[in-house]
């Protein structure tokens, strides 16, 4: 009996029908807004000091549950792989990560 593919991930959405895209418009595309731009900017800047890589920053993003991946937006999820890495590195605790 041959192995079975693995489930594909909550990311690898590609060819299924109901996250079908329409052609993007690179002119209807907006900059980042300011909460945007200061995730970036900390992406940046823990790059910079070796504290993670954009390669983690995807496993992180890959490693949302479907249901947290589909409501975040896209700087959201972002953020969200952040803080679980710098937890996971015990550069901050949990407990820093509470409002």
């Amino acid at each position: 009996m041959p192995d079975e593919a693995p489930a594909p991930a909550t990311h690898d959405i590609g060819g299924a029908p109901r996250f079908r895209c329409t052609p993007v418009d690179p002119d209807d595309e907006a900059p980042p807004d300011a909460f945007g731009k200061r995730v970036d900017a900390l992406r940046q800047l823990l790059a910079q000091r070796g504290l993670m890589s954009v390669d983690e920053l995807r496993r992180g993003i890959e490693a949302l549950p479907e249901t947290e991946y589909h409501a975040l937006g896209y700087y959201e999820r972002w953020l969200r792989s952040i803080s679980g890495l710098m937890a996971e590195k015990g550069v901050v605790t949990p407990e820093d990560l509470r409002p």
